[in-house]
């Protein structure tokens, strides 16, 4: 064979190895809206050692962030990121009694109190990931905070029902609690891995008792108080009583937690909360509301946009949904803050995908 034909053949078997490579390589099609904005909260606010840093809030950490961080590592099949970001919580938050202190900074525990919203999804997600990297480590974890929860966070009414606090601290400030805070996807999939009956004798006092209050008003509040130990009404901040009531940054959560639910009448608590919003574009929705529906201010937050998405998703808008989480991703791109990429990355993997429920 002459030193041409060679050539030629070398060539063309290196073309082939190219092709070859290239279609090994290159994926089928565009990465999708939902793991592109989880994976980008990972890389913007993930430092290296799994702590989850508020660029936009001083630079601290809160228990909330890191449990953000590891329910969308667990949506994405992450598990380097889930091992890096619940060990740096478990070195740096988990207190003796099991449950997490809320704030760290300058290197330290800036505040060892308990907020129980990120305890419950801090238990989700290790329970999530026990089964997806079929790992009893993690399960055994989420088993025991979830214990914590139950026996430091929880308060029991007048009328017997079981409600979640905000912390332990809440028990003397009315009770107080953050009805944003009730999550059920998280008290079914902790009702399933311990065989606690008390999880969901959780979720269906939280559900009666926000249906009670939606009867009322048409928003809910960030925070409410158990009122003489047995119905929850609107109230203040704790220790802030000059305050107003209003639907903000707490609040909108709880849409989108109930959103996700595979129980019809707790889906129908978001659901019932479109017509509130279904008159308004993407670009009308505002920060704060009063609980009967005006706006507070022209601020604008994503959070609320994928609330508003969570609402048309719980009452099967798949167009509108869209719209109003594109917008929620558009004004965090313009305005980038920790708690607007956390919530479009959660709001998009709630959405646009089946990676943080199992309905």
């Amino acid at each position: 064979m002459s030193g041409r034909v060679l050539a030629v053949v070398a060539v063309a078997v290196a073309l082939v190895a190219v092709a070859v490579l290239v279609v090994l390589v290159v994926p089928d099609g565009p990465v999708p809206q939902h793991e592109e904005a989880a994976e980008r909260f990972l890389e913007d606010y993930v430092d290296p050692d799994g702590r989850v840093v508020r660029h936009d809030e001083g630079s601290d950490t809160v228990s909330e962030g890191q449990a953000y961080a590891m329910l969308i590592a667990v949506a994405l099949g992450d598990e380097g990121t889930f091992e890096q970001v619940w060990g740096w919580t478990r070195a740096n938050l988990q207190r003796d009694d099991g449950l997490l202190s809320w704030l760290w900074a300058d290197g330290r525990v800036a505040d060892a109190q308990s907020a129980s919203d990120a305890n419950l999804d801090a238990a989700h997600a290790l329970v999530l990931a026990g089964e997806s990297f079929d790992d009893a480590r993690y399960t055994d974890e989420g088993a025991r905070l979830a214990q914590a929860i139950l026996d430091h966070e929880t308060i029991e009414s007048e009328d017997g029902d079981l409600l979640l606090m905000a912390g332990p601290w809440a028990r003397a400030e009315g009770p107080a609690i953050n009805p944003s805070y009730f999550s059920p996807p998280a008290f079914t999939v902790l009702a399933e891995e311990t065989g606690d009956p008390r999880w969901d004798d959780l979720a269906d006092s939280s559900r009666r008792h926000v249906e009670a209050l939606l009867a009322e008003i048409a928003l809910p509040p960030d925070w409410a108080v158990l009122e003489d130990g047995r119905r929850l009404v609107p109230a203040t901040p704790p220790g802030d009583p000059d305050a107003m009531v209003v639907y903000g940054l707490d609040a909108a959560r709880l849409p989108i937690r109930y959103a996700l639910s595979c129980d019809q009448d707790e889906r129908t608590i978001a659901a019932d909360l479109w017509p509130v919003f279904s008159d308004l574009r993407a670009e009308e929705v505002r920060l704060a509301y009063d609980l009967g529906r005006a706006p507070l201010e022209d601020t604008r937050h994503p959070l609320t946009l994928v609330a508003v998405a969570a609402t048309a998703y719980a009452d099967d808008r798949p167009g509108v949904v869209t719209d109003f989480l594109d917008e929620a991703e558009a004004l965090d791109a313009r305005h980038p803050t920790y708690y607007g990429a956390a919530w479009v990355a959660l709001g998009r993997l709630a959405f646009e995908s089946d990676r943080l429920h199992r309905c």
